[in-house]
């Protein structure tokens, strides 16, 4: 599991069986700094995330088995939003904030 920002949405009309009726997001991982990396995912929105939102993302069968279907072609799946991370008492999610 990792930590991303939503940046984008994607609009796939033709796509796999296993993915109608799903919204697919690009999120941008962050590191623990809530800098951005430089790599981009399609991660399928399991809670109603949003542009901009700090999301927690499943990656691989535990991906599949958030969307019920071990065949489906679901590889990331976000399955969290996060209001606030805490590290040795040091709030990052507040700074992220601020950044934007």
């Amino acid at each position: 599991m990792w930590l991303g920002k939503v940046v984008g949405t994607v609009v796939a009309p033709t796509k796999n069986e296993s993915l109608i009726g799903n919204k697919l997001l690009v999120v941008q991982p962050l590191n623990l700094d809530g800098m951005n990396t430089i790599s981009l995912q399609v991660a399928v929105d399991t809670v109603g995330a949003g542009n901009s939102d700090t999301v927690l993302v499943s990656t691989g069968s535990s991906a599949r088995r958030v969307m019920n279907n071990d065949n489906s072609a679901v590889d990331a799946a976000i399955v969290g939003i996060v209001e606030n991370i805490d590290l040795e008492g040091i709030s990052k999610a507040q700074y992220w904030v601020q950044k934007g």
